[in-house]
């Protein structure tokens, strides 16, 4: 899969190219160079400069904040702090998003205060959200670390992944899935995750590919897991009617379990889980043999899509075995 045919194979400002974890970089020669020019802001025209150029010599972290954040405000002086207390190792480039929005978008950032570190012209770690000074301390520790800290970046990017994906950030965080593969093509959590991604972003035929690179020794990875059933659930959704007529004939034959489980399906596909889990237990309380427990079945398909930590799956599974064991 080359990274022209991904969405997140993008580049920011004026270069283009793929994400890639970085393995450290070298900090500046000489102190003048140490202490000079840390902290500065940057704006749309250039980013290209300040950040793409620059971080090609050492990190660049790009903190995104606007005015009206309050956690910006707490954010930006311990950014500020810690760089100036790094000696030179890596440099603070703000930018204001209210004023400078395109390339904020282009990262898929939703939620501010982020931090963006770049290593030789690409994005490869972040973090949402105001740490304290010594998560900040930690992450600049990881970024401008001499010996690269492979795994530890590895980690680091997936957990900022987790994060922006919990966030609504689908984009942001299938960018860091995809630098975490540029480095461990081989990174089952990676790949799930970017699977997961593409799929929340409608493209099912390249979370598909993705998938396919998964080992059948790992194709039980929860992630994996979740990635083939939200497809599976994709495509039988995609062959179901009209939800408007389906209610009509629910209203005129409660008993028409067809109706109902069809309309379980386009609930789940909107997001309505809950909804979805009582019209399949709805069936199953009135006819457990239909279509050859087929309602069961499907709910168990639910579960594995939505995950074992999802509330709809624990309250659905406390009512389904209260409904087969009672």
């Amino acid at each position: 899969m080359s990274s022209t045919d991904n969405p997140f194979g993008r580049g920011y400002g004026a270069t283009s190219g793929a994400m890639t974890v970085s393995f450290g970089t070298e900090a500046p020669n000489g102190p003048a160079q140490a202490a000079a020019g840390l902290i500065k802001d940057t704006t749309t025209a250039s980013f290209s400069a300040d950040v793409i150029a620059e971080s090609k010599h050492q990190p660049v972290l790009v903190d995104f904040w606007a005015p009206w954040c309050g956690p910006c405000k707490q954010l930006t002086p311990v950014l500020e702090k810690v760089v100036r207390g790094a000696g030179g190792r890596v440099k603070l480039v703000k930018m204001n998003i209210d004023d400078h929005p395109a390339i904020a978008g282009q990262l898929g950032i939703q939620s501010i205060p982020a931090v963006i570190a770049f290593a030789d012209g690409k994005p490869v770690d972040g973090f949402m959200g105001a740490l304290p000074e010594s998560k900040v301390n930690e992450f600049i520790d990881r970024i401008a670390s001499p010996d690269g800290g492979r795994e530890a970046a590895v980690q680091s990017a997936l957990e900022a992944a987790a994060q922006a994906v919990e966030a609504g950030a689908v984009e942001q965080a299938g960018q860091l899935y995809r630098a975490v593969l540029e480095e461990a093509p081989d990174n089952i959590a990676a790949l799930a995750g970017l699977a997961n991604c593409l799929i929340d972003l409608g493209d099912a035929e390249q979370a598909r590919g993705v998938l396919d690179l998964v080992p059948g020794d790992k194709r039980q990875d929860a992630g994996v897991r979740t990635a083939e059933a939200k497809i599976a659930l994709a495509e039988q959704v995609a062959k179901l009617g009209d939800p408007v007529a389906l209610e009509a004939r629910l209203q005129a034959n409660p008993n028409d379990h067809q109706a109902r489980f069809d309309l379980a399906m386009i609930l789940n596909a909107k997001g309505q889980r809950h909804e979805a889990a009582d019209h399949l237990l709805a069936i199953m309380k009135a006819d457990r043999a239909w279509n050859d427990d087929g309602a069961r079945k499907q709910l168990l398909q639910f579960f594995d899509a939505w995950g074992p930590g999802d509330e709809a799956s624990v309250a659905a599974r406390r009512r389904l075995s209260s409904l087969l064991f009672s």
